[in-house]
């Protein structure tokens, strides 16, 4: 960004105009890191982790950026309270909408759980109108969610790329909602970082930490 110069001119001063525009390019960048995401989760939909690392790399990214703006550290560190609403929304939205979208919705019954002995996995057998489904529903951690007996609303994926999943579960809009919030957040310590920036800079202020601005 040499074209815009956030030095002192010779009268003392920082120049507003590229400080202001210095300010929308950060607050651009969150939300091209929120979309790019999000669009990656969509190329990844059985690879999850990938759209994870891309979001953390992303997150990290704006917080740098955010620093150099606020020429201080501590709204940096505030962004990653916005950025994990970022993160999972970027990353489950995809699959979720696409579930919601693609997906079969079924009324099952649970048969039977293959449950791993001494540890808190479940599987649990399903079997609907057409006998027992390929796929199980699963569930880790203690108490079980379900139990045998149990009859429960799932979504398959026709193509098979996307895990089954109980159709409460399946919220892309509550994904999506969350996303919002978190470019929000951003955009909004982004404004006011860039408002702070440019009184510190203004008074020749630095960072803790750091030798130069």
């Amino acid at each position: 960004m040499a074209a815009v110069s956030m030095e002192k001119s010779q009268s003392g001063t920082v120049d507003r105009g590229a400080y202001l525009l210095f300010t929308f390019v950060v607050v651009g960048l969150g939300w091209v890191i929120a979309a790019v995401n999000t669009g990656i989760s969509y190329l990844v939909l059985d690879m999850n982790w990938i759209a994870i690392s891309t979001g953390v790399l992303g997150c990290f990214v704006f917080a740098i950026a955010l620093r150099f703006l606020h020429c201080a550290w501590w709204l940096a560190v505030l962004s990653f309270l916005p950025a994990v609403f970022v993160l999972v929304g970027s990353v489950e939205y995809a699959p979720e909408s696409t579930l919601a979208g693609r997906g079969i919705r079924e009324s099952v019954l649970v048969t039977g759980d293959k449950a791993i002995e001494g540890q808190e996995n479940h599987r649990f057998v399903l079997t609907g109108r057409s006998g027992e489904l390929e796929e199980t529903l699963d569930h880790d951690g203690e108490p079980p969610k379900w139990k045998v007996g149990d009859r429960v609303d799932v979504i398959s994926d026709p193509k098979g790329v996307l895990s089954l999943e109980e159709a409460s579960d399946v919220d892309p809009d509550a994904q999506f909602a969350m996303l919002v919030v978190g470019v929000a957040g951003w955009t909004g310590i982004t404004l006011l970082a860039g408002r702070r920036g440019f009184v510190r800079r203004s008074a020749g202020r630095r960072p803790a930490f750091d030798e130069d601005v």
